[in-house]
């Protein structure tokens, strides 16, 4: 799915909130190991489950014709600086629902870049046959649960010691869910 290209005005930071293009495949594939290396709030360590500039190609254009799918990426002054990507799912009994993440530059955050993506996501789920929309974060990523309880998203269930970080410690992971607001 494709949306219209927008001009946000944000907090101290105007950027461009658009749909990818196979020519920002490279520049993706090098963004999401950088952003993985810079927090320990997303599942990969950085050089783990790495998406080649070939991967993200095909996202882009799967993403592109596909109808529950929607990738969006955050442009600040010509260089991508954040996106999120929400996948929605052909088998039959979970064809009501989608799974989406969000990844900034750790220089990006607190512009609310990451709200606008959420918002843009949210938007376009409720005005697809999407029913559902769900993810799971890191319960130490008390700012983006509480983004998410504020639009509507609720814990659905908590994976006990679901992920080891580096120092040895294990978290545990949140799983929430929005069902469309009708």
């Amino acid at each position: 799915m494709v949306i219209q290209k927008k001009v946000v005005h944000g907090k101290s930071l105007t950027w461009i909130l658009r749909c990818p293009i196979k020519k920002d495949a490279e520049e993706l594939s090098k963004l999401r190991i950088q952003i993985d290396g810079e927090t320990d709030n997303l599942d990969r360590e950085a050089g783990e489950g790495i998406l080649t500039t070939k991967d993200f190609e095909k996202l882009i254009y799967d993403d592109t014709v596909a109808e529950k799918n929607l990738f969006l990426v955050a442009e600040v002054q010509g260089k991508i600086v954040g996106f999120t990507r929400c996948e929605g799912n052909n088998l039959s009994r979970f064809r009501h629902k989608a799974e989406f993440g969000i990844g900034i530059l750790k220089e990006y955050w607190g512009f609310g870049i990451g709200k606008i993506l959420l918002e843009n996501i949210l938007l376009w789920a409720d005005s697809t046959e999407i029913q559902k929309i769900y993810l799971s974060v890191v319960e130490t990523n008390t700012n983006a649960i509480q983004l998410y309880k504020k639009v509507g998203f609720k814990v659905e269930g908590i994976l006990k010691q679901d992920r080891i970080h580096k120092n040895g410690q294990f978290y545990n992971t949140v799983i929430m869910g929005r069902f469309k607001i009708l």
